[in-house]
């Protein structure tokens, strides 16, 4: 299945072992991931300004995204979704990418449930998501 993680999970799966690197290892070797340059750039500006990450990890962590994640150009939504620009970003990008759900912490995105018929699910909703249990 194609998959979009936001930033928020990706970086909680680099800043520490847990439940969120487990997902994200655990979709790269079972799932198509699909991410676009804006989340890249948003995971490698919040590390570095935010988390204080040095930036040759931050670039050889984004560098590592990329070598297994398809990267597309967000799909335009025709009017905004979310209250933040920025999310609709995500969802665009899903969008281009034809996946069939986002997975994010992001409660702005987790409140909208499903947006063009893509779900929208927390780390822990995906396990169940993805055994066939309804969330």
């Amino acid at each position: 299945m194609k998959i979009v993680l936001d930033t928020n999970v990706l970086i909680a799966s680099f800043i520490s072992r847990g439940a969120c690197s487990e997902l994200v290892e655990h979709c790269a070797q079972l799932h198509d991931l699909v991410t676009s340059d804006f989340i890249l750039n948003e995971f490698s500006d919040k590390l570095i300004s935010k988390i204080k990450i040095p930036h040759p990890e931050v670039e050889a962590a984004s560098s590592l995204l990329r070598s297994y994640m398809t990267v597309v150009v967000p799909a335009a939504l025709e009017t905004p979704v979310c209250r933040d620009p920025d999310d609709d970003l995500v969802i665009g990008t899903a969008k281009a990418g034809k996946c069939r759900c986002i997975i994010t912490g992001d409660k702005d995105l987790l409140v909208l449930k499903s947006r063009f018929e893509i779900d929208i699910l927390s780390p822990q909703e995906f396990w169940r998501y993805e055994n066939g249990q309804v969330t």
